[in-house]
């Protein structure tokens, strides 16, 4: 059941990989080569923070992967002020639990997003932050039939478990999560991410990839 008395502003925390060429954006790298489509995906990691940063100061955090070592993540950190925290877990259901524990323990709300999701503006953060205002949990999925944000306000028991990561049956497994839990939920409207050919010609389309690379 969700609470009625008011919660606090909710918190951000963005999930992200170091841009090492090879290891990320890999179904890109055939089209852009390596080395461009880690800078691709070193540009959308800093486009998110940005994003996030306009929507809530000071209440961010960037997870990393593999760890906080990377020197790109340390700039991140100095150009938007973002907490570093390293990811934990052995799938992304792990990693995001792991992130939102403190979070928990606080009883302060927390909104999640990867780097994938230039469409993603700070309306669609607040929004999603006074979603939680009164409902357990909030979502936008992806055309893809996963999820670009998912933020909750409290613990729901298996909402990150038993989840086949990477497929289009994501949301719909999570759905079947929050009924059985019979927590309270919201979606805002869908949005893309890029990950595929197709959406990097959909990001120069719809004039992102020039801010993106900015």
């Amino acid at each position: 059941m969700t609470s009625s008395a008011p919660r606090p502003d909710a918190a951000i925390a963005v999930f992200a990989k170091a841009p090492v060429p090879g290891a990320v954006k890999t179904r890109l790298a055939g089209v852009l080569g390596a080395d461009a489509a880690a800078s691709l995906h070193a540009g959308l990691v800093r486009h998110a923070l940005s994003t996030a940063v306009r929507a809530r100061p000071g209440l961010v955090s960037l997870w990393c992967a593999p760890d906080t070592a990377h020197p790109f993540f340390a700039r991140c950190a100095e150009e938007f002020g973002a907490r570093l925290e390293p990811q934990r877990g052995d799938d992304l259901g792990a990693r995001m639990r792991h992130a939102f524990e403190p979070a928990w323990r606080d009883a302060v709300p927390l909104l999640a997003i990867g780097a994938d999701c230039p469409a993603l503006t700070a309306a669609h953060l607040e929004a999603a932050a006074r979603a939680l205002r009164d409902k357990d949990a909030v979502f936008v999925p992806a055309e893809d039939g996963g999820y670009v944000l998912v933020g909750l306000a409290r613990p729901i028991a298996g909402v990150f478990e038993d989840i086949p990561w990477g497929t289009a049956a994501v949301m719909t497994r999570t759905r079947e999560r929050l009924r059985a839990a019979e927590a309270s939920w919201t979606e805002l409207p869908p949005l893309w991410d890029v990950d595929r050919p197709d959406d990097y010609a959909r990001l120069q389309r719809e004039g992102l990839l020039a801010e993106v690379l900015s």
